[in-house]
């Protein structure tokens, strides 16, 4: 029986970051889900239950590490991925306490997002 298809929710207010990311992570079979605010993705997440959560920490309506905490209360087995262009050792640990899988700065590359994906999938 094949594996089934793993869902990411991308959570960033740069159109061309999530089009970047969609585009990347269709074209490997992944079927994707994109918002711009933590509202919308808190709308995404409950009725998609992706694998993964692909989030932006500075969003218009809130930092993602405050929404990723809820998110790994809520749901503890899902991935969560931090992309953000504000990267300082105090967002890290941050990021990490409030239950973050991974922590990527941009500018990132494909080669990264797509390793990062291929280890959070492998440990699920």
């Amino acid at each position: 029986m094949p594996a089934p298809i793993a869902k990411i929710l991308i959570v960033d207010d740069e159109a061309d970051i999530c089009f970047f990311l969609d585009l990347n992570l269709s074209k490997r079979g992944f079927r994707t889900s994109i918002f711009h605010t933590i509202e919308q993705a808190k709308d995404g997440v409950k009725a998609l239950k992706p694998n993964i959560l692909l989030i932006d920490n500075h969003l218009p309506d809130g930092k993602g590490i405050e929404f990723a905490k809820q998110v790994s209360n809520k749901y503890p087995r899902m991935k969560i991925i931090m992309i953000t262009a504000h990267d300082s050792q105090q967002d890290r640990s941050l990021a990490f306490d409030a239950g973050v899988d991974y922590f990527v700065s941009k500018p990132f590359t494909l080669q990264q997002i797509n390793e990062i994906v291929d280890k959070v999938l492998t440990k699920t």
